[in-house]
């Protein structure tokens, strides 16, 4: 029996005693435009940051560097700052759950966790506290804000007139998407990924423009980067130099932040968000003898640890803050036995200590997890929980303001949606109020 074929061929088959012969149908041709490399990608991570339908909220104020400490901001929503937003966009700090297309222009609500950072970062800007250094990272359960808070942090960094360097998704470091390739003068042998770092170079002027202002004050060898470099060359003429080729991007890269330590340089923010993923036991990478590299052997994750772990301190001053992930998030046994043992006795809902985790002896744990989230490093443990009422009702009365909310805004409104959303959870309180008329 002859089968049938997608080309416009008689097709023969045999029916009983008889031979059918049948016109074979010509398969309609799609006149559809195949979409570039990168399209899809690109419109799945587009961010809408306004929306020219919803109502403009007057009055509304913006964070600056002199009220981000403001008790009496407590409980609102202050508007992004126009240069901010550019800055916060080039450091890829927003995210595409976070809803800033429902909204004229983007805005924050400073709840009491922020006020606190405001304050500290405030202080570390200080005379006395010029050298301060603080090691964070935040948790807490599925919408609860970890990301929003590091958002935040770089907001008050970049008013602050800091460097900010950060690195929006471990998982794309790690997943096994970009070209990798060994360093040759690393012992253990270390990785390095050219094509992530230039794109990381290239946005650093645009998120830090003070770097135009900052010339290049360390020596560069001729053995290290293959490329001349002027003596007096701007820290942002650099950047731009390693991101317009990528086979010199790391040496230029650990020469610029070597600068950037250098005594009378601004704070340091390093940021990065999806620890989870920078501390699972394997990447999609794979080594010359092909057994998985380790996340902690890829150089820019590498360097970011070392921050963390204290192993390299930051001589001017700064914070090195990570975010954790409960809706992207590998299950790290080591990771989860390392931050409950920082963090302490966690206290529940109902006012009950939960003691921090035992290790198992069933489990094999990362030794080098361990270590990175070790007491005694500084690594402090911020766990971030739901809203109180007053934030909640302040948060409600802007989205009411911004054309989201038909209902009033009572006690009795409030209440009601601060109840169903697990006592004040962000995410599940703005899917309750806002997600429910859609």
């Amino acid at each position: 029996m002859l089968k049938k074929r997608s080309t416009g061929v008689d097709v023969i088959h045999k029916k009983g005693d008889r031979l059918v012969i049948k016109k074979a149908k010509r398969q309609p041709e799609s006149r559809a435009r195949r979409p570039a490399p990168g399209e899809r990608k690109a419109l799945r991570k587009r961010i809408v940051l306004s929306n020219v339908n919803a109502l403009e909220v007057m009055g509304m104020q913006d964070i600056e560097a002199e009220n981000m400490y403001d008790r009496g901001t407590e409980g609102h929503v202050l508007g992004l700052p126009g240069p901010v937003v550019d800055q916060l966009r080039a450091v890829e700090a927003f995210k595409t759950t976070q809803g800033w297309g429902l909204f004229r222009r983007p805005g924050t609500l400073m709840r009491r966790e922020t006020v606190d950072l405001g304050r500290m970062m405030a202080g570390m800007s200080e005379e006395e506290g010029h050298r301060m250094t603080v090691r964070r990272v935040l948790v807490g359960e599925k919408g609860s804000g970890k990301s929003m808070m590091l958002l935040q942090a770089m907001t008050m960094a970049f008013l602050k007139g800091w460097t900010v360097i950060n690195l929006p998704e471990a998982q794309d470091i790690t997943i096994g998407h970009t070209p990798y390739q060994p360093l040759p003068s690393s012992s253990p042998t270390s990785y390095i990924q050219p094509a992530y770092l230039s794109n990381l170079l290239r946005n650093l002027p645009t998120a830090n423009p003070h770097l135009a202002t900052l010339q290049l004050s360390q020596q560069s060898s001729t053995s290290e980067i293959p490329i001349p470099i002027p003596p007096n060359i701007s820290l942002a003429r650099l950047a731009s130099l390693g991101a317009s080729d990528p086979e010199v991007a790391h040496p230029i890269f650990t020469l610029l932040i070597t600068d950037l330590l250098s005594p009378g340089r601004p704070p340091l923010f390093l940021g990065l968000d999806g620890l989870a993923h920078a501390m699972q036991p394997a990447t999609g990478y794979t080594a010359p003898n092909l057994k998985p590299i380790h996340p902690h052997e890829l150089s820019i994750l590498h360097w970011y640890l070392n921050f963390l772990s204290g192993k390299r301190p930051l001589p001017n001053g700064g914070i090195i803050m990570a975010a954790t992930s409960q809706s992207n998030a590998p299950r790290i046994p080591s990771l989860d036995l390392a931050l409950s043992d920082l963090e302490g006795p966690v206290l529940t809902r109902a006012g009950q200590a939960v003691p921090p985790k035992e290790k198992n002896p069933f489990i094999r744990y990362d030794e080098r997890v361990l270590g990175t989230l070790a007491r005694g490093t500084g690594v402090q443990v911020q766990r971030l929980r739901g809203l109180n009422k007053e934030e909640a009702r302040g948060l409600m009365e802007y989205w009411a303001k911004s054309g989201m909310v038909r209902e009033r805004v009572s006690e009795a409104f409030v209440g009601e949606k601060w109840a169903v959303s697990g006592g004040g959870v962000v995410g599940e309180l703005e899917r309750a109020v806002v997600g429910m008329r859609f």
